[in-house]
């Protein structure tokens, strides 16, 4: 640590994103991308015209991509903000709505949730889950705190149900519930519906996985006018210019391009079930699943033996070395090609392990 470095943030331990190794090739499901190449109609809007105008500042308000999105779930455009992924708008949501309270969250749950309340110097609380990973409504009942919920949740790919997640905001009406939605697509039920009828939930999504934009960095958040409009004062107080111009254009490309879109979920919801149906004959034991990946534990090889020895053939998946999951891996749906080298790679380890 240099002498410069405030002492606030001496002791913190940043994210840690999945592997992006440089060193070879690998068949990658370890972060949830998408195996399948965006929209043609996002190719073609990021055009040569368009690239010319890099030299100008880019819409600060998002028009065109505001107003797609706006017009694909049917709300206004004053109900929606769009950020530099998913991640901006909750780090935003943390500095409007936790600052100064407390935050509330899984304690199996994405790994940024207490990193930003770290941060951001706020309080939080981590509700353990059940012990068959699943969330328990009752345990945020009054929960004193800005409720963060990711549905489907990570790492676990569980979740809850529409009418769990009115539930948790009926018996919240002085907290915010955040649901970060950055896999309902691949199965979940959407709490979008109920923003009309709860003024405190703000529903998070991501481009990066359903809408194959990982690398675009194009995330949006959808709740009452008023709860954005606090969003966006706290967009306008950091970075007025969050979303690009490329961004902008093909973001928009990609939401009304429905048919390419719900092509793409139904290949990849495909390929889970099959490829979970095969982890259960051999003997895995699976969690529920309604993400893009499926947490599994291995009949006979730890989480960390298993991760290291298909590292070693070729296949990245992400294991968690924490408390009660460090058994599991993480496992991205990719094609139906890439799932069959996973089985592959895991019994090459089986064989090295005997």
């Amino acid at each position: 640590m240099t002498r410069f470095l405030s002492k606030y943030h001496a002791g913190m331990a940043p994210y840690v994103p999945g592997e992006q190794p440089r060193d070879k090739k690998y068949v990658k499901l370890n972060t949830n991308e998408n195996p399948y190449s965006p929209s043609p109609s996002v190719i073609a809007a990021i055009s040569a015209a368009e690239v010319g105008r890099l030299n100008l500042y880019s819409d600060p308000d998002c028009t065109a991509l505001n107003q797609a999105i706006a017009h694909t779930h049917g709300v206004n455009f004053e109900q929606v903000i769009t950020g530099n992924g998913s991640d901006e708008l909750l780090a935003f949501a943390y500095m409007a709505f936790c600052v100064g309270k407390k935050a509330i969250f899984p304690d199996i749950s994405y790994g940024f949730y207490p990193v930003f309340a770290r941060l951001f110097g706020v309080e939080y609380q981590e509700i353990p889950l059940k012990a068959d990973f699943t969330v328990d409504p009752r345990d945020y009942y009054s929960a004193g705190g800005t409720i963060i919920i990711a549905n489907p949740n990570a790492p676990t790919g569980i979740a809850l149900t529409r009418a769990q997640i009115a539930d948790i905001a009926a018996h919240n009406p002085n907290n915010l519930v955040v649901v970060d939605e950055a896999y309902v697509d691949f199965g979940g039920e959407s709490a979008l519906p109920l923003v009309g009828e709860y003024d405190n939930i703000l529903v998070v999504r991501t481009f990066s996985k359903s809408r194959s934009l990982a690398g675009l960095r194009v995330g949006y958040a959808i709740s009452t006018p008023e709860v954005i409009a606090e969003l966006n004062m706290m967009k306008f107080s950091f970075n007025p210019y969050n979303v690009d111009r490329l961004a902008i254009v093909a973001g928009a490309a990609s939401v009304l391009d429905k048919g390419y879109f719900e092509d793409r979920l139904e290949l990849i919801k495909d390929t889970r079930k099959e490829f979970a149906k095969r982890l259960v004959e051999q003997g895995y034991e699976v969690l529920p699943t309604c993400a893009n990946f499926v947490f599994a534990k291995h009949p006979l090889l730890c989480g960390k033996t298993l991760y290291l020895a298909l590292k070693e053939n070729g296949v990245l998946v992400r294991w968690f070395n924490k408390a009660r999951i460090s058994d599991y891996v993480r496992i991205t749906i990719g094609t139906p090609e890439q799932m069959e080298q996973y089985f592959v790679a895991a019994d090459a380890a089986e064989r090295a392990a005997q």
